[in-house]
């Protein structure tokens, strides 16, 4: 049975007018037990992450100040988020998420997170409305327990994953993927292990092709024995700020192709949401329930 991790806490309220979609995951929540995509029993609720877990990852100079609500105004601006005890508990717990999606992930196939994706937060800050590095931290669980010894971090949001390829630059046992919109935040790219950087206005077929083509290359010659994948559905045609032109359907069919490798190799997968930015909340909430559908549909 496919586990979910959710709470409460991810549908943080925010200040009005503000841009990122937190209502979302309340919504995808709702939307997933009203159509039966899942059960309730599926579902459970992280507690907050141990800070031993999180300091395998993130330096303990940041963590301190996270926790004591120490980051500078430049720091804050940076993250996008006003910083609360609110929002650093929210953060811990959809950290806590994704490990515990790791878990059952090595026992049934496949875990979902309805947050995380966090990917902009690097080992000593935060930014673009991420604090902590839920895979990234993940990660490192897994191969500090000695439960994985080749990790595939699959990032298809259409923003590039720079602070997990930091984190990870000097970490031949992870391998980070990043397919992203060339022209599109961050500015400043890091260099992943694979960087692959679409041109404004990629169709959704040209996509598709180059994704199949990366994936085989990737699983044949890194053979990961775990996979974290990063579905935002900022690639939509709809969205915002994605600037790709990917139908639902076509985001639909990315999602399949990766648990479809997942579960072609045998490797567990945990997959999060990332981000999305569609004028319209249902096609966010609908982009992201299709993969949750996928999902469901290939890991039975």
């Amino acid at each position: 049975m496919i586990r979910i991790a959710w709470s409460n806490l991810y549908s943080l309220p925010l200040p009005e007018g503000h841009r990122f979609p937190m209502e979302k995951y309340a919504l995808l929540h709702e939307q997933l037990l009203r159509e039966n995509v899942v059960t309730p029993e599926q579902f459970f609720e992280p507690e907050t992450a141990d800070l031993k877990t999180v300091l395998l990852t993130h330096t303990a100079e940041y963590v301190d100040k996270l926790l004591h609500l120490a980051l500078s105004e430049k720091e804050v601006r940076a993250v996008g988020f006003p910083l609360t005890d609110e929002l650093v508990k929210r953060e811990l717990v959809l950290v806590q998420g994704t490990v515990e999606c790791a878990e059952y992930a090595i026992k049934n196939g496949a875990a979902l997170n309805i947050a995380g994706g966090t990917h902009h937060a690097f080992t000593n800050k935060g930014e673009g409305f991420c604090l902590l590095n839920d895979n990234a931290v993940a990660a490192k669980y897994l191969l500090h327990r000695q439960q994985a010894k080749r990790i595939l971090i699959a990032d298809l949001d259409v923003h590039q994953g720079n602070g997990t390829a930091q984190i990870f630059s000097n970490e031949p046992r992870v391998f980070t993927f990043s397919m992203h919109g060339k022209e599109n935040y961050p500015l400043r790219k890091e260099n992943s292990d694979l960087d692959i950087e679409l041109p404004t206005d990629t169709t959704g077929e040209n996509y598709l092709l180059i994704l199949a083509e990366q994936l085989s290359k990737i699983m044949k010659l890194f053979s990961p024995d775990f996979i974290f994948y990063n579905s935002g559905v900022d690639v939509l045609a709809t969205d915002r700020y994605g600037k790709l032109l990917l139908t639902v359907e076509e985001c639909m069919e990315r999602d399949r192709l990766i648990f479809h490798h997942a579960l072609q190799h045998s490797v567990p997968i945990v997959a999060s949401m990332g981000g999305g930015y569609s004028p319209r909340i249902g096609d966010i909430v609908n982009a992201h329930c299709n993969t949750f559908r996928t999902a469901c549909e290939l890991f039975q």
